[in-house]
């Protein structure tokens, strides 16, 4: 009778019921072991993470030791710092990418069908660099010195070259940063390359004036200044017959780091020398001529 009552009652249950309650059954007691399985590779991606960037500072670290010991340049040395810095960033995200269940094909398969998007994205990127590995490689400049961007107008003291762009620092210490590509492809003036550096004063005198007297004094003046280097050439000479004045040419060396406060202390002692002496320096004027 019991079983009789049993069948009756099994009958009457709803089979979509029974496979529903039977799939529920399976996906909770097949959720513990999933759920473990994700939070020990959340646990080691995390690891491998922490592990990866203490990682790259050492490396970073080694290499640019070793390359002050070779005693490579600044420059060099910053480029491949950041060139590093980058490639293993990237190699570690992908070993991150694999440990949480990415498949490696997979994801070699994605990199080289985006390759193309990629590479048309960043194109400019890549321009600039190339354009940094050709700055390092024919060292048009390095860092220490001061250059003058035909481009873009900018102008100041190189202080970082890195992967992509180039810093710089003007004379009113503001920072500009100029793409490697741009730099690769510019006029560049390195101004500081040579260890010295001509400097040109032009000054009117009068066409009244003793042209003999006010060479000779100026020319006094250039021998009596330490900055002047006395074994490159200094003189003054007559540069044009202008029509208020006649014009000439201070001309002299100096050491590079000397190049500013000579030329504008010696700027201010040509107009104090030729006053001192009584040459004048004319205003622009014009004739005119009323005929009735």
């Amino acid at each position: 009778m019991n079983l009789i009552l049993l069948n009756q009652v099994n009958a009457a249950a709803n089979p979509v019921d029974i496979i529903k309650a039977g799939v529920l059954k399976n996906y909770i007691e097949e959720l513990g072991p999933k759920a473990l399985t994700v939070g020990i590779r959340i646990v080691l991606a995390i690891v491998i993470f922490i592990v990866g960037l203490q990682l790259i500072k050492l490396v970073r670290k080694l290499i640019g030791k070793g390359m002050t010991k070779a005693k490579a340049d600044i420059g060099v040395k910053q480029f491949v710092d950041s060139f590093i810095n980058a490639a293993l960033f990237v190699l570690l995200i992908l070993l991150i990418a694999i440990q949480c269940g990415v498949d490696a094909a997979s994801i070699v398969a994605i990199i080289g069908s985006a390759g193309v998007a990629i590479g048309l994205a960043v194109q400019g990127s890549l321009a600039n660099l190339i354009g940094g590995i050709l700055i390092l490689i024919l060292k048009p400049f390095t860092v220490g010195d001061y250059i003058v961007d035909s481009g873009s107008g900018k102008e100041g003291t190189v202080i970082e070259i890195k992967i992509f762009h180039t810093s710089l620092r003007t004379f009113d210490n503001k920072i500009v940063v100029l793409p490697n590509g741009n730099l690769a492809n510019n006029v560049i003036t390195n101004v500081t390359k040579e260890d010295t550096r001509r400097i040109d004063i032009n000054v009117g005198i009068s066409y009244d004036a003793d042209i003999d007297k006010a060479k000779s004094v100026l020319t006094k003046m250039l021998e009596d200044d330490e900055c002047v280097l006395k074994d490159k050439e200094h003189r003054v000479v007559v540069n044009a017959l202008s029509d208020s004045s006649v014009d000439l040419i201070v001309r002299f060396w100096v050491k590079a780091e000397d190049y500013w406060d000579t030329y504008y202390r010696l700027t201010e002692n040509t107009k104090k020398t030729l006053d001192r002496e009584n040459v004048s320096i004319p205003y622009p004027q014009m004739d005119v001529h009323i005929t009735q």
